[in-house]
């Protein structure tokens, strides 16, 4: 399954419009719709999506190893010109 259609799956399991998140997300509706068909969401949205949805978000290294990622991992803004 693609990464939007997880999304997907995710906000139907919580409730959630894709407005809700577009609004979350602070862009517009039209552009949510694009990232779910082209499938572009930035490690950003993604941490942000986790956080709306109440999920985790982490890379698992086995042996139970898992690393978070959390909104405190978000660049600041000024970075994100770099």
């Amino acid at each position: 399954m693609s990464v939007s259609g997880k999304i997907k799956s995710l906000l139907k399991l919580k409730n959630k419009k894709n407005k809700d998140l577009a609004d979350y997300l602070n862009i517009t509706p039209q552009s949510m719709r694009n990232k779910f068909n082209r499938g572009s969401f930035s490690a950003d949205d993604l941490i942000k999506t986790s956080e709306f949805l109440s999920c985790k978000l982490y890379f698992d290294a086995g042996e139970e190893i898992k690393i978070p990622l959390t909104i405190d991992d978000l660049r600041p803004d000024n970075d994100k010109e770099n």
